[in-house]
């Protein structure tokens, strides 16, 4: 082969054809016409590395291009590109690191792998002289990773992603049609939508992978996501869902970035956000991505945030960068990645500042309330709104004497918050512990303190 014949061809190696190594493989060879036309470049998939090629078959792609072996890969002088996708942590490492040593730019959709070993595996590129290109790591489809790159002229004051589709399918249907969390899980589960074990996803850890990814490129900062304050859907109650949407707003489980004077605030959870914003439109399995830059205001981005062939499509938009070398530029010049940058300053989640919906059960007695707003005021908590149904006593007393009130508040401490709700709880009019969820109805100029 002569070196222009080398030049004008960019050899690929999938290792890891489950369901999107399966559909990029797809892509690769279904659309390569298209894709040599558009990246000016032959694109030719060379080999798919894998231990089980029941799905590559099921898809009928080239047995011919089947292997068992990653150093058959890893050795091919004409592979330029090396496609992760087996997931995980061990062997996706392992696999990454081999690839970057060998001169193989390298692209992966996995979060977990590069929210806890990102800087690592960047410095590891840069000394050899390749890059990682992770378009697919954080929202399947939607481009995300090249919107915050291409951002580079703004400060980017906060992010709100809705970024896991499971989660996002559970609570629309728990909201659209009364179903608990357990039979809103159950049919995500027969659809497809949600892992036999979903904890991954229902317990916030894939979105905050993905928050320290995109909080990372967003702030030009190393993010530490061990230190990113975590909590699932999966002890919310219906009760609240209905509670909240009475009140206007409508339960998401939100990544949240803000940047504030003293550091960065991250957190993954569920939040109430009003029936206005358009992320509240953001049903089912799908994803969406509020940004907000100084110059370019509010940006949000829209799309399928999982399955096999939106997230290859984010795959295959990498390799393309990959051929046209925009890829490669970005990786060596743009001053956004974890392993250029000093570490973030993470705020403690009681430093964050935000309304809050409380639902407490209390004793239908008099004086209660006033005992509640007691403690709060101690605190420097004000009463935004109070909401308690009326009942008939006759049909609807409750055996215990307990009652739902519901507060929201107007922008308090969490730190505050917290203790006041411990003094709240221990009252003797108070049946159970209180529930707290965060709403976020910030304006842009407020984010900054």
């Amino acid at each position: 082969m002569t070196m222009t014949e080398k030049q004008s061809k960019l050899g690929v190696a999938v290792v890891g054809c489950g369901t999107v190594g399966g559909a990029a493989a797809t892509l690769l060879t279904r659309d390569r016409d298209t894709l040599v036309s558009r990246a000016g470049r032959d694109i030719q998939l060379l080999h798919i590395v894998d231990v089980d090629f029941t799905n590559a078959r099921r898809l009928e792609l080239d047995d011919s291009l089947f292997r068992d072996n990653l150093e058959t890969a890893l050795t091919d002088d004409d592979v330029s590109v090396v496609v992760e996708l087996v997931g995980g942590l061990t062997f996706a490492k392992e696999v990454t690191e081999r690839a970057l040593r060998a001169g193989k730019c390298v692209v992966t959709a996995n979060k977990a792998l590069l929210a806890h070993h990102g800087p690592e595996l960047f410095a590891l590129a840069r000394e050899n002289g390749v890059s990682i290109s992770f378009e697919a790591s954080c929202a399947g489809g939607i481009p995300i990773i090249r919107a915050l790159c291409s951002l580079v002229a703004n400060r980017i004051d906060a992010l709100y992603g809705i970024v896991n589709g499971t989660c996002n399918f559970i609570l629309s249907s728990m909201a659209e049609t009364g179903q608990s969390y357990a039979e809103a899980l159950a049919d995500a589960q027969a659809g497809g939508l949600a892992e036999a074990d979903p904890t991954l996803d229902v317990g916030g850890g894939d979105s905050a992978h993905k928050l320290a990814i995109m909080a990372s490129l967003a702030f030009g900062q190393k993010v530490d996501v061990e230190a990113i304050p975590t909590v699932g859907i999966d002890t919310l109650e219906l009760c609240d869902i209905q509670w909240g949407f009475e009140l206007g707003y409508v339960v998401k489980l939100l990544a949240i970035a803000q940047r504030r004077s003293k550091g960065i605030s991250l957190r993954v959870r569920p939040v109430f956000i009003s029936q206005e914003h358009p992320l509240a439109w953001v049903s089912g399995p799908f994803n969406a991505v509020s940004v907000y830059g100084h110059a370019t205001g509010h940006t949000m981005y829209y799309g399928r945030g999982a399955g096999g062939m939106p997230t290859a499509s984010a795959v295959v938009g990498d390799i393309a960068a990959i051929a046209v070398g925009t890829a490669q530029a970005d990786f060596k010049m743009l001053g956004l990645w974890a392993d250029k940058n000093e570490p973030a300053v993470q705020l403690p989640i009681s430093d964050v500042k935000s309304r809050y919906y409380i639902r407490m059960m209390v004793q239908d007695h008099p004086g209660v309330l006033a005992n509640v707003a007691a403690i709060l005021s101690r605190y420097n908590i004000s009463i935004c709104s109070v909401l308690q149904h009326e009942y008939d006593h006759e049909v609807d007393h409750e055996a215990d004497d307990s009652r739902p009130l519901v507060i929201t508040t107007y922008r308090s401490n969490e730190g505050d918050l917290r203790q006041a709700l411990e003094e709240i709880d221990a009252l003797d009019d108070i049946r159970a512990k209180s529930i707290c969820i965060g709403i976020v109805d910030e304006h842009p100029e407020e984010l900054l303190e």
